[in-house]
């Protein structure tokens, strides 16, 4: 069978499609601002502030050295924010194709359910949506993992979605959540250096000190510009500083994760040992690189649950479930090895009772049903 011809230019379709080119093509404008000033900031800083202005050598050599350091760590790390791929769920969490046939064919109602409680019974999720239903994205066709989340600029699942930023003209997740932190540091630091090290030129500028040349206004204009971007880099980078600490991300800010049976805001929480070494990894030498370095795969996360669902695999022997006093470690399972480890001086639950509630996950649920989230 022949292919369908092209759409004719005018049509609806060619002309959404030239639409759709425009957007992304505007996208990346926030991008080109960012990377014209740092551009101009370099001439500024390199050519008319240290070689025709500065007149100690020493002074020179301190300062091109330092700041190319600070220069290439910012670009490198704003790089890899804006170059990483967001992950998407695995294709374990996408509807096969006779269930997506099942739950299009089907009313909504028992028999929509029973085909969301198939496709989740084995998968490691433990979040609902506000109803208490299993989290479903109609548009990727897929049950969401916990802390995944659809973002509508990209079309997409995102892992551990923190949030679509566009000052890099792209989502902020799993994948670069790392090397967005280390954007934000570096940048901030960028900026400080800058404006500590033109400070003394920046007042000799109000005072006619300055040999009266172009220079003296890339100086002033320097400062003014690393001192506005340090004060709005210093409050974001605190901000994200303290959802690293808290093991939060911006959407579970707002909207705070929701469990089997309740809502808690420090559901993900480990300890703020655990949660840094969440997002850096565990070997320290890497946690200043902008390589990738996170513990885990994005589809499943360690859970402290201060009422453990009944659903789930009973504590060891002596522990009560039902306290709500004590903390306790619920492991999301399965969980990769480099992630796993972060349970290990949790109480580890039996092996028979895990592998007897096996087949309870997603099961015994009666509130399970499909919600269009996103």
């Amino acid at each position: 069978m022949a292919a369908p011809p092209p759409p004719a230019a005018g049509a609806p379709g060619a002309w959404g499609g030239v639409r759709r080119r425009c957007q992304r093509l505007l996208y990346w404008v926030p991008v080109l601002f960012i990377s014209s000033i740092l551009c101009w900031s370099y001439y500024a800083y390199v050519t008319q502030l240290c070689l025709l202005t500065m007149t100690n050598i020493g002074e020179k050599v301190v300062c091109l050295v330092a700041y190319h350091i600070f220069f290439m760590l910012f670009v490198w790390s704003y790089w890899k924010t804006i170059f990483t791929l967001p992950m998407n769920p695995s294709k374990e969490f996408h509807l096969s194709y006779s269930d997506k046939e099942s739950l299009e064919r089907e009313p909504r109602g028992e028999s929509q359910q029973e085909v969301l409680r198939r496709a989740a019974k084995d998968l490691p999720i433990y979040t609902r949506t506000m109803s208490g239903a299993i989290r479903y994205c109609d548009r990727c066709h897929l049950v969401k993992p916990d802390r995944c989340h659809h973002c509508s600029v990209c079309d997409k699942c995102i892992l551990k979605m923190d949030h679509h930023c566009p000052w890099v003209n792209n989502c902020v997740g799993f994948s670069n959540y790392k090397f967005f932190l280390l954007f934000l540091a570096y940048s901030l630091l960028y900026c400080l250096f800058i404006a500590a090290t033109d400070l003394q030129y920046f007042i000799k500028f109000w005072t006619n000190g300055l040999p009266d040349t172009q220079a003296k206004f890339h100086i002033m204009f320097l400062f003014f510009a690393a001192a506005m971007f340090s004060v709005s880099l210093s409050s974001l980078f605190g901000y994200h500083c303290w959802l690293v600490s808290k093991n939060k991300s911006t959407l579970e800010v707002f909207r705070a994760p929701i469990f089997r049976h309740r809502t808690d805001k420090n559901g993900f929480s480990l300890g703020f040992s655990k949660n840094l070494r969440q997002v850096f990894g565990d070997e320290k030498k890497y946690w200043l690189v902008p390589v990738f370095s996170s513990l885990g795969d994005g589809c499943s996360f360690p859970t402290c649950l201060v009422n453990q669902d009944p659903e789930q695999a009973s504590t060891p022997g002596g522990l009560n479930s039902t306290s709500k006093s004590e903390n306790h470690l619920f492991p999301a399972k399965p969980l990769r090895d480099s992630q796993s480890h972060l349970l290990t001086d949790a109480p580890s639950w039996p092996e028979t009772a895990a592998k007897a509630d096996k087949g309870k996950v997603g099961m015994s649920n009666p509130a399970l049903t499909m919600e269009n989230e996103t």
